[in-house]
């Protein structure tokens, strides 16, 4: 991930970034900061950037010019977001760190003096962003504290793929109490579930911790866990039919957009009226609707970056292709695995895959970019059969949660593999306290049998996803 950043003050930016954490990945390759010095771009002789304000007041103004052109010769004419480090912005979130992590390249501008001139902020910026209600003397700081918060989301940043999602306001909650030696400091003793080593029951009291400091510091993120779980066990009633729309809002991915909830007296309580799921790291939109009235109330939510969909029922997809710009691209059976046991891996050597496997898995999955698979293999998300060595198939999780990519190679079929795969990374989800589930495109009657002899359950009704037609458009010219 690219970040750049343009300021008065380069070697400030450079030198607080180069260490720890964000300064080992930097030299690992996994994200690139170029500071950049607005001074270098001014076409003035002395090398003046800020004048006076027109109107009169206090204190100095960044000219548009310097500021516009450094911001030129970074993106060369590509469209990339665009923050400026502002007190009058959006405040700064671990939503928002998810969100721009899913970005190739960002873009931030640190103000000086009384600011930017109005007229550069109106051509470049595309989010004002905040990191709370205080003045400092520069974006700076600010910039710095966003990109070491988007860093950690970076794939291979932190070195380990669970550590973003177990911190502090993962999903709402606030991170639980941790305890090092000696078991005992100060009269005061490590809790006794900690030491127990049954790790059931201590993923239970971390839970319970971070629910009951959540409640306690921040009841505002306490409710917006609390609705999100209601919803959740609704949802759970019909599993089958709604595991999507649970793991998006169990895995802290989904932002609830709309919610209705369920007509007294239905076939079942746990089947909304409507609802629409955001998931904003990937752009999907996930809607599910009870009736076409139900279904016309989620056309006002749809989100400007939302780019796929998921919908459920297809009277709902057809609803989205005639009203709102989209476009089929799939129908699909919807299988989950619920049971409590780990299924049999009957493939002795299946790895979690590496960069250097990445031409092989992209030139055979194709309905990805190769930017897609290699951003799934840093994330840790794919994994591969060996033979002696020798790379015969992979399987994937998709950025959705979703398990697929399925693929052996044509001398290594029918011994197995596709199933040892799929139950490897079915046992690795469950490991993640996730439920595994995937969409089986209709007609593709081998991998329906595949999902049954597993022991996955088929949802009682398709679902469809969908594209919005400009993207199509945008990434056809893209590929052209």
């Amino acid at each position: 991930m690219k970040f750049h950043v343009l300021t008065l003050f380069p070697e400030m930016v450079s030198n607080g970034l180069d260490t720890s954490v964000i300064g080992k990945a930097a030299k690992r390759g996994l994200i690139w900061i170029n500071a950049v010095n607005i001074r270098d771009y001014t076409q003035d002789k002395h090398g003046k950037v800020d004048d006076y304000t027109y109107g009169g007041g206090a204190g100095m103004l960044l000219q548009a010019q310097p500021v516009f052109d450094a911001f030129q010769a970074v993106t060369e004419g590509r469209r990339v977001r665009t923050i400026y480090v502002t007190p009058q912005g959006v405040p700064f979130t671990q939503k928002l760190a998810g969100e721009l992590a899913a970005e190739e390249e960002l873009v931030f501008l640190c103000g000086h003096y009384e600011g930017i001139d109005e007229r550069v902020l109106e051509e470049i910026v595309t989010d004002y962003v905040s990191i709370g209600d205080y003045v400092l003397t520069g974006g700076e700081l600010p910039a710095m504290v966003m990109i070491d918060a988007i860093s950690r989301l970076v794939p291979g940043v932190l070195g380990n793929g669970v550590s973003a999602d177990t911190e502090s306001f993962h999903n709402d909650l606030l991170e639980y109490p941790q305890y090092s030696r000696p078991e005992e400091w100060h009269e005061k003793r490590v809790p006794q579930v900690l030491l127990s080593g049954d790790h059931r029951a201590v993923e239970a009291w971390r839970l319970e911790q971070a629910k009951e400091r959540t409640r306690r510091i921040r009841p505002d993120l306490y409710e917006k866990y609390r609705c999100r779980n209601q919803v959740i066990q609704r949802l759970g009633k019909e599993k089958r039919d709604y595991v999507h729309l649970m793991e998006a809002l169990r895995r802290g991915k989904g932002e609830i957009l709309f919610e209705e909830g369920c007509r007294p007296g239905g076939r079942a309580s746990g089947e909304p009226l409507a609802l629409a799921v955001f998931d904003r790291s990937c752009g999907t939109l996930l809607l599910t609707a009870s009736d076409e009235a139900e279904a016309g109330k989620l056309l006002s939510v749809i989100p400007d970056a939302c780019a796929l969909s998921v919908a459920s029922p297809r009277f709902l997809a057809d609803i989205l292709c005639e009203k709102a710009g989209f476009e089929l691209l799939h129908e699909c059976y919807q299988v989950c695995y619920t049971q409590n046991v780990n299924l049999r891996v009957g493939h002795g050597d299946i790895r979690i895959l590496t960069l250097e496997h990445s031409g092989y898995v992209a030139e055979r999955y194709g309905m990805g970019s190769a930017d897609y698979v290699a951003e799934r293999i840093r994330s840790g998300a794919m994994y591969g059969a060996f033979a002696e060595d020798r790379l015969v198939g992979f399987i994937g999780i998709h950025e959705d949660g979703s398990v697929g990519m399925l693929y052996v190679d044509p001398d290594c079929r029918r011994q197995g593999i596709g199933a040892a795969l799929e139950a490897y990374a079915i046992n690795r989800e469950r490991e993640r306290g996730h439920i595994p589930y995937a969409h089986i495109i209709v007609g593709n009657e081998g991998s329906l049998r595949l999902q049954e002899k597993l022991g996955l359950y088929r949802a009682r009704r398709t679902i469809c996803w969908l594209a919005k037609k400009a993207c199509i458009s945008e990434k056809s010219m893209l590929d052209s």
